[in-house]
């Protein structure tokens, strides 16, 4: 199928979901060889990515995936990286606050990319045990409202890829893959993208994915988050509808802040500032971003919520040590 789908990628055909999906379990099998795969992600980068590509995509990966098994309702908040912005683990610390409130999330993540630390390398700076299997993961979902589920253990096939993409040094599908393909099948997402075309086409993937709620966010000054540094473009989903509009952080009594002050560094450096933030050492513009993706959070699990309303609750979780003390228990207990 892989070289019938770059005919048509080559003559600026789109591919159906189904084909698109028949391809990357091709590419999945580990059969493929590697200058198919490479041909394949270069023409359909140099076509255009559809939405049906994407969700077809995104389908195969899932359906050759380790799923985690739960009954819960489960909030994923992850950017797709590659803006370049070298913030900290914005996405990961928010989190926390946001199990601290309540939420049930579930962190997909891997080591850094196109940063000096992924989700997983400051999660391991924290003393967190990140390798943990399936079984224990659900069990710190449901004791602490908080489990990480590593890419490398739960999509093992993605090693079939990993050189081609090394190599390529391109920005490809995969690169938008990794957070619409949550093992624990979140109902509700917090996904930030690199580029604001995507907004839109994202959510309208998460809707062909099954996703009840969520919000698909871009940084204007090119950030893969909500950000106290400009205004966020937002593209929300609630009640299999759309709806796109802009968060002013300023609208929420949030000072406009340098791009540069969100700036982070290695696992290690990363990992202090989240132990800060959390346990409410560190304030201005950094604990303002954990503020307002937290928020994000806490607004898309809670339909009778404002996001200012959301916004309030992950500052007091904070403010309370709630924050600090969930953080404690999910490394205490992961590590058990």
């Amino acid at each position: 199928m892989i070289k019938e789908a770059i005919e048509k990628l080559v003559n600026k055909q789109d591919l159906t979901f189904d084909e698109a999906k028949e391809v990357m379990n091709e590419i999945m099998s580990g059969e493929t060889p590697d200058i198919l795969i490479s041909a394949y992600l270069v023409a359909l980068r140099m076509k255009g990515e559809t939405i049906e590509e994407i969700s077809g995509s995104a389908r195969g990966m899932r359906d050759n995936g380790t799923k985690l098994l739960h009954d819960m309702d489960v909030i994923e908040i992850v950017g797709t990286g590659g803006d370049k912005a070298n913030t900290f683990n914005i996405s990961t610390t928010s989190a926390f606050v946001a199990a601290a409130a309540g939420c049930k999330v579930a962190k997909h993540g891997n080591r850094g990319v196109s940063s000096k630390s992924g989700a997983a390398d400051v999660l391991e700076a924290l003393g967190a045990n990140i390798t943990v299997e399936p079984e224990k993961s659900k069990e710190l979902l449901d004791k602490v409202g908080f489990c990480f589920l590593f890419a490398q253990k739960y999509h093992p096939a993605m090693r079939f890829v990993g050189p081609v993409r090394g190599e390529l040094g391109l920005r490809t599908i995969f690169n938008v893959l990794g957070p619409l393909t949550n093992p624990a099948g979140a109902s509700m997402e917090i996904i930030g993208v690199y580029e604001e075309e995507l907004v839109e086409p994202i959510a309208k993937v998460l809707l062909n994915l099954g996703v009840k709620k969520g919000m698909v966010v871009f940084g204007q000054d090119t950030m893969d988050e909500i950000t106290p540094s400009t205004k966020t473009t937002v593209c929300e989903i609630r009640n299999s509808e759309t709806k796109s509009y802009e968060i002013n952080p300023e609208d929420y009594g949030i000072s406009i802040c340098k791009k540069s002050d969100l700036e982070g560094g290695d696992g290690t450096e990363n990992a202090q500032i989240t132990k800060d933030i959390l346990s409410g050492k560190l304030q201005g513009p950094k604990r303002d971003a954990v503020l307002l993706n937290a928020g994000a959070c806490i607004y898309v699990q809670n339909d009778d919520l404002t996001y200012e309303e959301a916004i309030n609750i992950a500052r007091e979780t904070i403010d309370s040590g709630k924050a600090y003390e969930k953080l404690q228990a999910y490394i205490e207990e992961s590590n058990k």
